[in-house]
């Protein structure tokens, strides 16, 4: 090491000066090269992310350190806080199997497969209540990609076939994801962000303050989602139709519309109304309550349900790709030992409560959780720190709840020794592709610190398409939001990485910053449906790994959809509203 830092220092002149040299299409394509070779390896290549993820690791290193000058101590300093954030995400992984897994085990799933039979038998209704309404409040109130990994299994033990479930969960990470975790990716990351001289400066000739600007973006925000979010339910619909039908059919995804209309309309509504009026803590919450109502309520009275009722072909007649080792056999159990309706929902429910009364700010138990805290402070000797808290992590209340359950349900031993057996198993696998996944990701991430004073690699990409676009940037400002979640997995890492630039673009353009920025918060929201490892996240749970490009290639479309909508709306909103 002392002599790589020798010389380091020897050769940086010329280093930088080579870096100084290269122009910004050629910086751009080599902050975008490991990118690309993972979707390529992933999508073309069809290879496993357990094989295409330490590639895509290696080249991010070779580029950051000769494109950008980072010496591999700091590069192992990010890799190690990479590695902390790897330990929450499996952490979340294994308390969402367990859940299940006990569920399974104490009969409770079968009851919540008969409750969901008895609103409806149609498999595309079950999908508007499970995916987009239950995962949107699962969304709004834990974040962390929790959606996925408590829907998938859940979908799974309903007698979905795993791909679906897997794609279906990855969808409902859109519309309810800018309000997770209580407003976090606003809160946190846009208001984080943003903040700079220039925005205080701008502030002030604008005669509001910082939570006013917010609430403009807020409001902004639930426009464009409550346009765009209202037909994913349809999407979801179609998908699963033309995928995983018999008939193969967009048709019978499209019979279903009236309803998927008024589900979508039934979330979107009240979230957009909630933004406005109260902010953006609670617009999931809300809407995702209000629409479960509202649904429930309709579909058990037939209210704009089709004639014709859709359901998957023969599970014998299910190629094998759609396999994931997870097995949910609510068959073949005693008649005699079946479950109430309101015991066998009670874990969610208490999943559901706890989620919000640890995330909400105004009590005292988010602090106290937040405040019990792992950290590595300046790793290596380098400026980066890593920090986890395990208690505040979605992963313990899962926990808890499973511990719960036990004792609600009068499980027996051998089943609970049954359940996390089976969950750890599955959690191994998805270990080694998210210890090189994530800590790829904090290279990127902390590459703006290195000694050649270069813009960072996503900042970097950003740059180029703003360049390159100029006045219709807002038609691509939500792509760049996109970009950051699917190289971070986070809406919120994406805001405070690419909030300030946005903002810089906004004032050189002379484009409305509020504008901009909310087309930011909304296209980080989009890019969550193809981040890499959220996608091995939800596979994980379900023992769907190494199928990670399949899902990819189905997500890739939604999220384009939802870009290009967002897009035209923010141009309309600029061009013509403004």
């Amino acid at each position: 090491m002392a002599f790589s830092l020798s010389l380091e220092n020897k050769e940086r002149s010329n280093e930088t000066k080579l870096h100084f040299a290269m122009s910004p299409s050629t910086l751009t394509f080599l902050a975008f090269l490991p990118i690309l070779s993972a979707a390529v390896m992933l999508v073309a290549f069809r290879m496993p992310a357990k094989k295409a993820m330490p590639i895509a690791f290696a080249l991010t290193a070779i580029v950051a350190f000769f494109g950008w000058n980072i010496s591999p101590t700091y590069m192992l300093a990010s890799s190690i806080q990479g590695l902390f954030i790897t330990v929450d995400i499996l952490y979340i992984i294994f308390g969402a199997i367990v859940l299940l897994n006990l569920l399974k085990y104490s009969r409770a799933l079968t009851a919540i497969k008969q409750s969901f039979v008895d609103i409806s038998e149609d498999r595309r209704i079950q999908v508007i209540l499970i995916v987009w309404l239950f995962g949107s409040f699962i969304e709004g109130a834990a974040g962390f990609g929790t959606p996925a990994v408590v829907v998938a299994p859940l979908l799974v033990g309903l007698g979905f076939p795993t791909f679906c479930a897997v794609m279906l969960g990855m969808l409902v990470q859109s519309t309810a994801v800018t309000f997770g975790a209580v407003g976090t990716p606003i809160l946190v990351g846009m208001t984080g962000g943003i903040q700079s001289p220039e925005l205080s400066a701008d502030l002030i000739r604008s005669g509001i303050s910082l939570s006013d600007f917010i609430q403009i973006i807020t409001n902004k925000v639930v426009i464009m989602h409550g346009i765009a979010g209202t037909l994913m339910p349809t999407i979801m619909a179609c998908m699963m139709t033309r995928f995983f039908g018999k008939n193969k059919s967009w048709r019978e995804g499209l019979e279903v519309l009236p309803f998927t209309l008024f589900g979508g309309l039934a979330f979107t509504i009240p979230y957009a109304l909630t933004g406005m009026l109260l902010g953006p803590e609670f617009p999931s919450l809300l809407g995702s309550l209000v629409g479960i109502s509202l649904v429930v309520f309709a579909a058990k009275r037939g209210f704009l349900l089709p004639k014709r009722t859709w359901n998957f072909d023969d599970e014998s007649n299910w190629p094998t790709s759609w396999y994931g080792t997870l097995k949910v056999n609510l068959e073949n159990e005693p008649t005699d030992k079946k479950m109430s309706l309101g015991k066998a929902w009670t874990p969610y429910v208490l999943l559901a409560s706890l989620l919000v009364l640890t995330r909400l700010s105004q009590l005292p138990i988010k602090n106290w959780l937040v405040g019990m805290k792992i950290e590595w402070l300046e790793i290596a000797g380098t400026s980066i720190s890593a920090a986890s808290s395990p208690f505040y992590l979605p992963g313990t209340i899962l926990l808890v709840v499973g511990l719960i359950t036990i004792v609600l349900h009068k499980m027996n031993l051998k089943h609970v020794r049954l359940a996390f057996s089976e969950s750890a198993s599955m959690v191994v696998r998805a270990g080694f592709v998210l210890a090189f996944t994530i800590p790829m990701v904090r290279i990127y991430i902390n590459s703006g610190v290195n000694p050649s004073e270069l813009s960072g690699m996503p900042i970097a990409m950003a740059e180029w398409i703003s360049i390159g676009v100029g006045t219709i940037y807002p038609l691509f400002t939500a792509a760049v939001g996109a970009l950051g979640a699917f190289i971070a997995g986070s809406n919120t890492v994406s805001n405070l990485m690419f909030g300030l630039f946005q903002f810089g673009v906004a004032v050189k353009l002379t484009l409305p910053s509020s504008v901009v920025l909310a087309l930011q918060a909304v296209g980080a929201a989009a890019g969550n449906m193809i981040a890499i490892h959220n996608i091995v996240a939800a596979s994980a749970t379900v023992g769907f790994l190494g199928n990670e490009g399949m899902i990819l290639r189905k997500t890739i479309f939604p999220t384009l959809y939802y870009l290009i909508m967002v897009g035209v709306i923010g141009l309309i909103m600029i061009n013509v509203v403004s």
